[in-house]
């Protein structure tokens, strides 16, 4: 149930998007984000689309298991697409029931909103799925790093991002075992009005913060109990280098900026 989203999921692996240094794919994605914003046609939209398949095609990950990174997010699409067709209005008329009526731009925008959110998340959930926790709170460190001579406590921001990230499938996981285990007792989640079904989630919400913040302290104690500092003077077992794969990733993106941009109107 539960445990099959993708979302900080890290699958092992040698592929070329595994090998690549996580500093490239960072910036990599905050470009990619830049792009679906730039984007505003069919063309720059299909451009995007076969672009995330080849790098999917690249990491070789199972395109069902990463396109399963798109459940949590359905309800937003869903409110997206609802909120553009009631709102936004202009263009050719579909259809038309007295005040309520589907308009060419209100189907043009549902469509190209959805799709900006869900390609930002599959390409999002690349990073975790091709890049070791360790791997992504170094890179984010190094990433960071000018700004900590402005007093930005950057080794405390990437240990919190890694962690948060490491914790969601365990989370996931958890919520599932408190799921089956109300329903073993009797609990129905799929049934009664919207009201009925956010009462039902009490019982599942509350045992998993006791568990989030009994992980919290155990992971804290045994960190203090190490005599974990970080920071200045931590040495690495492995130091991130940059490679051809790098300058590969790079020239994609500069190629990739300047076809969105040459397509865009």
């Amino acid at each position: 149930m539960l445990q099959n989203i993708a979302i900080g999921q890290y699958v092992p692996g040698t592929s070329f998007l595994h090998r690549a240094d996580p500093r490239s794919k960072m910036l990599f994605i905050i470009l990619f984000a830049f792009l679906v914003f730039m984007a505003n046609n069919v063309i720059t939209y299909a451009i995007l689309i076969s672009f995330t398949l080849v790098i999917i095609l690249v990491s070789r990950l199972s395109l069902s298991y990463i396109l399963k990174s798109l459940r949590p997010i359905w309800i937003l699409v869903l409110f997206t697409v609802i909120l553009h067709l009631l709102i936004t209005k202009g263009g050719e008329v579909y259809f038309k029931w007295g005040w309520f009526s589907i308009e060419e731009q209100g189907v043009r925008q549902a469509i190209f909103i959805s799709l900006r959110i869900s390609l930002l998340v599959l390409v999002s959930s690349l990073l975790t799925l091709t890049t070791s926790p360790i791997d992504l709170t170094e890179g984010l460190e190094r990433l960071l790093g000018p700004t900590g001579r402005i007093g930005v406590p950057v080794h405390e921001i990437a240990l919190m991002m890694s962690i948060a990230l490491r914790f969601i499938p365990t989370l996931m996981e958890e919520t599932d075992k408190i799921m089956k285990a109300q329903m073993a007792r009797g609990a129905n989640f799929t049934s009664g009005n919207l009201l009925r079904r956010i009462q039902h989630l009490i019982p599942i919400v509350i045992p998993l913060f006791i568990g989030a913040f009994r992980r919290a302290e155990d992971l804290a104690l045994a960190m203090e109990a190490r005599g974990y500092r970080g920071g200045v003077g931590r040495t690495r077992l492995n130091k991130l280098t940059l490679s051809w794969r790098d300058s590969t990733i790079a020239v994609a993106s500069l190629a990739l900026a300047f076809v969105i941009g040459w397509w865009r109107t």
